[in-house]
Formats: C-alpha cells, structure tokens, sequence
C-alpha cells in the first residue's frame, strides 16, 4: 500500500512559497514535486477552500499565502488536505461473531485511538513557522562550500 505523501508535501510547498517573493505556478510547483500541474491545482485548491492560499490567474498569477505560516499548524494543513487516515493498519471483519477476532479489534482500537489523539495533539501543536525556523537553523549551519541540497 502507498503512503499518502500530501501532508509532507504540501508542508514542504508552503515553505518554499514563504521563502520566495513570487506567486508559484501551478507549472512550478508540479516540477518540485514531480507531478503533475492538474494534481497541484487539485490540491491546492484544497488549501484554499480553507483560507490558507490564494491563486491569481493571468500572466504574473500563481500560488501565495493567504496566512502567515505561524498561523497555520501541521493539523491544519493535515484537515484541509480532507484528513486521510493517520494509520494504514485496519482491522479485520472477516468473522465478527469470533470472540479471538473481537478481542483483537478491541485492542487493535484503542492503541490506534490512543496513539491517533497523540498524534492530532502534536500536529496541531507545530506551525509551519516552527519548520521554517527549523530549515533556517540547517541552512545556517551548513559549511559555506556545501554541496548538499536545499531544493532552492
């Protein structure tokens, strides 16, 4: 099974919009992800029904913040993306009358909620300023004749 990248990806896309002065093309955006310019639109225009960018067409349009990166969290963004499951494990139903498949699925339930309710408690506590800050520190830090890459 595949995992649901969006998350990561747009949080990446929405620093590098920070960083730069510019509105980005939909164009732009798909080459730094690899996809496909249809796929970015669709995406971001998730984020916008939310408030959290804002496009404008033409000739100089493109992609921006809507929102300071300090006003949005990793939640946030995870919620506007339509929440995807959190976990790709799930439960088997195939005999729910057995009593071994019921006490499976219990147990299975609660560590998944638990662990779930930490998960959405961390998300939401972590702006998208805390990562910016948080490459800004890296970037810093690396030697001045370094080759590693910054995706820039």
């Amino acid at each position: 099974m595949r995992n649901d990248t969006r998350l990561s990806r747009m949080l990446h896309v929405l620093i590098h919009m920070a960083r730069h002065e510019q509105p980005a093309t939909s164009d732009t955006i798909a080459q730094m992800l690899g996809t496909n310019p249809v796929v970015v639109r669709r995406t971001m225009a998730l984020l916008k029904e939310e408030g959290y960018v804002r496009s404008e067409k033409g000739h100089r349009g493109g992609w921006t913040l809507a929102k300071p990166l300090a006003q949005m969290t990793l939640l946030d963004i995870h919620r506007a993306l339509g929440s995807s499951s959190i976990f790709a494990v799930g439960l088997s139903t195939d005999h729910p009358e057995c009593l071994v498949e019921q006490a499976v699925n219990a147990a299975l339930t609660e560590a998944f909620d638990a662990a779930q309710a930490l998960l959405i408690e961390r998300l939401g506590s972590v702006t998208l300023e805390h990562l910016a800050n948080d490459f800004e520190q890296r970037y810093r830090s690396l030697p001045s004749d370094s080759s590693t890459n910054t995706c820039e």
